[in-house]
């Protein structure tokens, strides 16, 4: 069972470089196990859409879901002899590479829409951290919405807090951070997060 459309993202991770890569939809694929990496051919295969409030947790989950239900129809095409198994395409392959901690920092010089879909598809392994003025330790994202804004300031640069966001400039576009946490401390939503924390 892959959770992914072969043959595209076989892989490691392949829910989480889907989000990433801000594709439509994804799904399940009951497969034939080979020597190779996700290469077997394709058994049964069904999509899924991906929200825009899917992270990598949540689509797992009604991943899970899809792949029981295409699990029991490769079953049952087995008692009833109409299995049929299909190689895989040549065309559209990728791969989804490990998810490394490596990963987590979030670069804001990147298009805040990519960012945004880096926070969701790291949700919740390895996660999503920035560093924020006048705290020694950078916070962890959980949450975050692209904002579509122009302006001039650098990269990194915090433009305005409040109970319903906090907006970080970026290489285009601005973040508004939703629900953070500290290190040591627990996700807050960002309201509760800027009682404890001034940008200035």
């Amino acid at each position: 069972i892959h959770a992914s459309l072969l043959p595209r993202w076989r892989g490691a991770a392949p829910i989480q470089r889907a989000i990433q890569a801000g594709d439509a939809a994804t799904g399940i694929t009951i497969m034939q196990m080979d020597e190779g990496l996700d290469t077997g051919d394709m058994l049964v295969r069904s999509e899924l859409a991906i929200r825009e409030d899917h992270s990598a947790a949540t689509l797992h989950d009604d991943l899970a879901q899809l792949g029981a239900q295409a699990l029991l129809e490769a079953l049952q095409q087995v008692r009833d002899g109409t299995l049929q198994a299909t190689p895989q395409p040549e065309e559209g392959v990728t791969y989804a590479e490990k998810l490394s901690k490596a990963e987590s920092v979030l670069d804001l010089s990147q298009p805040a829409k990519e960012l945004e879909r880096r926070i969701r598809a790291f949700d919740p392994v390895p996660g999503s951290t920035l560093s924020l003025p006048g705290l020694e330790q950078p916070v962890k994202v959980w949450r975050a919405q692209a904002v579509e804004q122009k302006h001039s300031a650098e990269p990194g640069q915090v433009l305005s807090v409040s109970a319903q966001g906090i907006d970080v400039a970026c290489g285009q576009g601005v973040l508004r951070l939703l629900e953070l946490q500290k290190a040591g401390s627990k996700r807050q939503p960002v309201a509760v997060f800027v009682q404890g924390w001034q940008s200035r």
